[in-house]
């Protein structure tokens, strides 16, 4: 008997639904590839920035910290921003930010120029990648599809952060760091076109909540100051009237948050009530802990590779990938520890194994290869912290009511931007005091080294000590893990946690 045409009508609807939902997996994937790979391309490129823009080594890392800091503090407002206006229009607007910003950056003439531009791409991020998570999640309602396009999403996502240290010593090298910023473009444009053809536009059910601008707002702009008086230590004291002043603003806009947040905001961005669970207290203070160790090795491991060895950028995006090996070799084996051992034992493991990798790095020389110096110990690091990730994210919200599971897990990774802004921030600002030392006592004659090599060594002594207090703060994250209570249900926690890290870094209530 032949098919009936009916059959063959339905038939041929479903295969064209298939296909739709193919390019669209395709078109958000790729959106959040480019995200996640502008937070680690500039990495490798950033000495030729240094060398064209003349930044001083202090200043460099707003080169990273300006794509951080607006990505963290806006991060929890995007979400809300989709489910308010629609996915399909808030993906667009993310995406055509994302992209102007990295046309401007890659054009930038001037270290300001640059800064605002890696802001903005900032916030762009900030707007895109909860778009990205909110469709897939409307757009792939049968749990097995979702469950596919997640996992595509998260290898995606992270094969962005891997391929990110490659892309850029390529571009680099064979270029110019300017197509670290330029290659967005194609890209960007391409999606677009795609996205606004085949998306589909949705909003979130219920009634409408009002977005939490002013806590977005006062967040932001304290951190960005407390950065600010971090990194501008070096030039004038702490106990200076400038420095005192910043200091003072920042604080003042922290309390202003508070004030918001617990009182003004009808719909708060962050309700304040969540951190009344020791879980999710005690999980974003070791995340945070953790942003400031991982951020700092990846910084100061490449601005070494080329300044001090003189490696070049394609050269050290290829160093790099161990490292990213035992990231996901950690990852793995964390998720099968975990309910054996308990998520916090596996935590605080993660934290010894990555303190000790970044404690070998401070012991680094001018005169040490890659794999005398910065080898083992960035592979030891790499795997600590891939292993501590997934119980931090279980550990967050394990202890949470489940409407407030996906708010839980992206504050977890808010806290990670941050401590990665404010720590590498002090951390800079902490190498370049330890140069400028060891030069002034190379100047009174005690060192007989030429001036060059006199340099390598005074900058190695800088990113030594730099190591050193990132594998002390990483270690004391581990300890605070003790104030953290285990889950109730652990299998059932474990379970939860393993959806919420596919879905949760975005999703908010």
């Amino acid at each position: 008997m032949s098919p009936s045409p009916s059959s063959d009508a339905t038939a041929d609807a479903a295969g064209r639904a298939r296909s739709s939902d193919t390019v669209i997996l395709i078109v958000v994937c790729l959106a959040q590839f480019m995200v996640v790979l502008d937070v680690s391309i500039v990495n490798v490129a950033l000495p030729a920035i240094q060398r064209t823009l003349h930044f001083r080594a202090v200043d460099l890392q707003w080169v990273v910290t300006a794509y951080a800091l607006t990505f963290g503090g806006l991060l929890l407002l995007g979400g809300r921003l989709a489910d308010l206006f629609g996915r399909r229009r808030i993906f667009l607007v993310g995406l055509g930010l994302f992209t102007a910003a990295s046309l401007l950056g890659g054009f930038a003439t001037d270290q300001a120029t640059l800064i605002a531009a890696r802001s903005l791409q900032g916030v762009g991020a900030a707007i895109l990648s909860p778009a990205t998570l909110t469709i897939l999640t409307v757009t792939f309602t049968d749990q097995r599809a979702r469950a596919k396009a997640f996992g595509l999403w998260s290898a995606v996502a992270a094969g962005g952060g891997a391929a990110g240290a490659l892309f850029g010593g390529l571009l680099t090298q064979y270029l110019s760091w300017r197509w670290i910023l330029f290659v967005n473009v194609p890209i960007g444009i391409a999606l677009f076109a795609v996205a606004r053809l085949r998306l589909h536009e949705s909003r979130a059910e219920g009634p409408r909540r009002r977005l939490d601008v002013a806590g977005a707002a006062t967040i932001t702009g304290s951190l960005f100051l407390l950065v600010y008086a971090i990194s501008h230590t070096d030039v004038v004291p702490w106990t200076a009237t400038s420095t005192l002043v910043v200091l003072a603003a920042s604080a003042v806009l922290l309390v202003a948050f508070v004030a918001v947040e617990a009182r003004a905001a009808s719909h708060p961005l962050v309700p304040l009530r969540l951190f009344r669970v020791r879980s999710v207290t005690g999980a974003n203070l070791v995340m945070f802990c953790f942003g400031v160790g991982m951020f700092a090795m990846w910084f100061f491991l490449s601005l070494y590779l080329q300044q001090v060895l003189g490696y070049s950028p394609v050269t050290t995006g290829l160093t790099f990938l161990p490292q990213t090996v035992a990231i996901a070799a950690g990852a793995t084996l964390s998720g099968r520890l975990a309910p054996r051992l308990g998520p916090r034992n596996v935590l605080m493991a993660g934290a010894l194994i990555g303190s000790g990798g970044l404690f070998w790095l401070s012991f680094i020389q001018a005169g040490d290869s890659y794999w005398s110096g910065a080898c083992g110990g960035g592979i030891l690091a790499t795997f600590g912290m891939g292993l501590a990730f997934t119980p931090i994210a279980l550990l967050a919200t394990g202890g949470v009511p489940h409407e407030d599971a996906g708010l839980a897990s992206g504050l977890v990774n808010c806290s990670r931007q941050i401590g990665a802004s404010v720590g590498l921030a002090a951390l800079t600002t902490l190498a370049a005091s330890r140069t400028v030392d060891v030069l002034a006592h190379d100047a009174h004659g005690l060192h007989s080294t030429a001036p060059a090599a006199a340099l390598q060594e005074a900058m190695t002594e800088g990113y030594a000590r730099a190591f050193l207090v990132a594998s002390v703060v990483v270690l004391a994250g581990g300890l605070l893990a003790l104030v953290i209570p285990p889950p109730r249900a652990a299998a059932t926690g474990w379970a939860g946690a393993e959806a919420d890290q596919a879905t949760g870094p975005v999703l908010v209530d």
